[in-house]
């Protein structure tokens, strides 16, 4: 019998690779859909890909050559702090440095065209007064 639960545990690793492999790939399809490049994440791939196609969507609503990279941030903050809660940050920029403590699972640095974002979740603790 346990030979059979060995074997068992060896199917289910094998069949949980095959579907991590298989979202990867799809994951990879659809970040070259649409122009994104991962650069540092810790994010699931769904609230990726919920980052990556508001940032699309509204770069494509702005104007050719004309970046509002605040507007930018704040529909991406405002997009994670309704679904998600508070309390998320976002910077989008060409050029810019950071250094930043974040909650796991919470981190996601991407460029997109040739607009980098950081977006990032910290932890609310109310105040003690």
């Amino acid at each position: 019998m346990e030979g059979a639960e060995e074997e068992l545990e060896r199917r289910s690793k094998f069949l949980h690779s095959l579907i991590q492999k298989k979202k990867a790939v799809e994951q990879h399809e659809q970040n070259e859909s649409l122009n994104v490049r991962v650069r540092a994440s810790d994010m699931p791939f769904p609230l990726q890909s919920q980052a990556f196609r508001c940032a699309r969507d509204h770069l494509d609503s702005m104007p050719p050559g004309k970046l509002d990279s605040k507007r930018l941030a704040l529909a991406l903050k405002k997009e994670f702090d309704s679904t998600y809660g508070p309390a998320w940050h976002c910077i989008v920029g060409t050029s810019f440095g950071s250094y930043v403590t974040h909650s796991l699972g919470g981190f996601l640095y991407f460029s997109i065209d040739k607009v980098y974002v950081l977006l990032f979740k910290t932890a609310v603790e109310p105040l003690d007064q």
